[in-house]
Formats: structure tokens, C-alpha cells, sequence
């Protein structure tokens, strides 16, 4: 299986590549942010719990995203090639449990696509991003805490998957599909995998 994580601070882009990682590769994505969304939408339980957290920018307990992806890899990602995750793993215990998670359906993460975009881009994209669809989490006091908590808490996860050799560097400024395309390469490099349309 072919099992990456999409990694990079708020409004790096995450979304725009996932997609065109799902269309080349016919991977399955799972985005902890739509399905904690989609959760708070048709407000079940977890959504309450959930959005109680999101709504002053903070991160969910690793225990409760566990159970939410053990749910989804179960219900959604069997007889894919491979997964793509999106929002996730957020802090170093979220990676062990994700290796624990491949670990008992006996498959592994392939490679870590880190998403590097400067910071004032970053406020930006995402202040632009809630002009145009009017998330709610997306005005410059929630961005400037998302960040923060980014900085503190999943930002050294970009060492830790250096250390495993895991970790793939991408500039994720200019254009998307050259973005994808640098994305393509390093995978293939990484992986042996080839992109369908290369």
C-alpha cells in the first residue's frame, strides 16, 4: 500500500494536493478536518465534543482521533491502493498510534510530504480563504492561535519523521500543479511508485 501523510501548517495547501494525489494514484483520503466537520455538521456527539475544541483553534485528543480514523480506515480505505492522510498526525503520539494503526492491517507509511510555506503567506491564504468560503475558523485571531499551536505541537513532527527517513521536503509556494509534479518525483524517488500520469 501506498500510504502517505500530507504535512504542513494551516493553509499550506493540503487539500489542493490530497485531491490530485487521490486522482493520480486512486488512493483513498482521509481528511480529519471533513470528517470532524461532517461530525459537527449532522451534530452527533462526537461533533459536540469535537467542535468544543476546534472552535478555539485547539487540537482534538489524540485518543478520540484515533478512534474517529480507526472507524474510517475500517468502513472506507479497504481495497484501496493506499491512503492519504490529511490533518493527520498532528503531534508525536498521533504518529505512534498511526504506525501502531498500519501496523495491525500489516502495511506501513510509505513517505511524509511535508508542505513548506512561509509564514505571512500562510495568514494570507487563509484570511483569503475565509473571505471566499466564510469558514469560521478562519479569521486572523483563530489563524494566529492555529499557527501558534502548530508551531508548539506538530511542527516537531517534521523531525521525527526526518529521523525515520520518512520525511520529503516540498516548497509548497507558486504553482499547484508544479507543486504536484515536485511531489510526483520525490515520491517515485522515495517509493519506486510511479504517478499514472508520468
Amino acid at each position: 500500500m501506498l500510504n502517505v501523510v500530507l504535512f504542513g501548517a494551516p493553509g499550506s495547501g493540503k487539500g489542493t494536493q490530497s485531491a490530485k494525489l487521490i486522482d493520480e494514484y486512486g488512493l483513498y483520503h482521509i481528511s480529519t478536518g471533513e470528517v470532524l466537520r461532517d461530525h459537527i455538521k449532522r451534530g452527533t456527539e462526537l461533533g459536540k465534543i469535537a467542535d468544543s475544541y476546534i472552535s478555539k483553534g485547539n487540537l482534538i485528543p489524540d485518543d478520540l482521533m484515533i478512534q474517529i480514523l480507526d472507524d474510517v480506515f475500517d468502513k472506507e480505505a479497504n481495497g484501496k491502493p493506499g491512503v492519504v492522510f490529511d490533518g493527520f498526525p498532528r503531534t508525536i503520539p498521533q504518529a505512534e498510534a498511526l504506525e501502531k494503526l498500519l501496523a495491525k492491517r500489516g502495511t506501513d507509511l510509505a513517505a511524509v510530504i511535508g508542505l513548506e510555506v512561509p509564514e505571512d503567506e500562510l495568514m494570507n491564504r487563509m484570511i483569503q480563504r475565509g473571505k471566499e468560503t466564510g469558514r469560521a475558523d478562519d479569521t486572523p485571531e483563530t489563524i494566529k492561535n492555529r499557527l501558534d499551536v502548530y508551531h508548539k505541537q506538530t511542527h516537531p513532527l517534521r523531525a521525527y519523521y526526518q529521523e525515520k527517513g520518512k520525511y520529503l521536503p516540498i516548497n509548497g509556494s507558486g504553482v499547484v500543479d508544479e507543486i504536484f509534479n515536485d511531489i510526483a518525483a520525490g515520491l517515485e524517488e522515495k517509493t519506486g511508485v510511479k504517478c499514472r500520469i508520468h
